[in-house]
């Protein structure tokens, strides 16, 4: 995740308040995805930028998880997810995002 984004990111979680964001990712390689998802969680794994060791906890999803797709209407999912799906592995992708937020909601028990 570069720099920028993991600024913004910061910045949204101090002013909004940690409770008030959700991240939403849109990578297509699952390493990053998780790597994404680690990083506005637990802070930077690469221990690099502005979320180096600063654990935001926030939660984080992959846009094709069901999650995410309840949120919009059909027409804005056909008009701007749907036809990604034919083109990445969807399923593996939002499965990376659950299974470091399940490893999150673990450590928080």
């Amino acid at each position: 995740m570069d720099l920028q984004i993991q600024q913004g990111i910061k910045d949204a979680a101090e002013k909004y308040g940690a409770d008030n964001c959700v991240v939403v990712l849109g990578t297509s390689d699952v390493k990053r995805a998780k790597s994404y998802a680690e990083t506005v969680i637990y802070g930077s794994p690469l221990f690099a930028g502005p979320l180096a060791e600063v654990p935001l906890g926030l939660p984080v999803y992959h846009v094709f998880e069901e999650a995410v797709r309840g949120e919009c209407s059909e027409d804005q999912w056909e008009d701007l997810i749907s036809i990604l799906e034919e083109f990445f592995d969807s399923s593996a992708l939002a499965a990376a995002v659950k299974d470091v937020r399940g490893k999150h909601s673990e450590t928080q028990q």
